[in-house]
């Protein structure tokens, strides 16, 4: 999800939950984002994950993004699309049950997206996974061509 204030691009990401990142802030942030389930269109699965990770609906028209390939190895489609959000609205994500620590045989229930907001491009591409930083240089190729910024 995107948004221009004042002119100015700013993009929506979300902060990891779960164990493993509660205080770090750059470098791991996502774009909303999930697994394709079989059978599913990709803008499908898409649509469902925003949902699932933020509580909120995604709603077209879309720009597509194409794909891009994580270090893991895992690859992510994306589609952007304008909309608004109010932080006090805050987010409603879907949880995991996670054995934690490692090993003990005790599983907790954690929120996979924490916390989540509207950066502009520099504040964005600092927090973002950098395998997902060509997916904010797309839009911005996308919406100069189209003239909306």
């Amino acid at each position: 999800m995107y948004r221009l204030r004042e002119g100015l691009l700013e993009v929506f990401i979300a902060h990891p939950g779960g164990p493993w990142f509660p205080t770090r802030d750059h470098g791991i942030w996502t774009i909303p984002k999930g697994e394709i389930e079989s059978g599913e269109e990709p803008l499908v699965a898409a649509v469902r994950e925003f949902k699932e990770e933020v509580g909120l609906i995604a709603s077209g028209p879309y720009i597509d993004l194409g794909s891009i390939k994580q270090r893991g190895g895992k690859t992510v489609y994306a589609w952007a699309f304008q909309g608004s959000w109010q932080e006090e609205e805050g987010i409603q994500s879907n949880h995991v049950e996670i054995e934690w620590p490692l090993g003990s045989g005790s599983w907790r229930s954690w929120p996979e997206i924490d916390r989540a907001g509207f950066f502009d491009e520099e504040s964005a591409k600092q927090r973002l996974k950098i395998a997902q930083h060509p997916f904010i240089d797309r839009l911005i190729i996308a919406l100069e061509t189209a003239k909306v910024i």
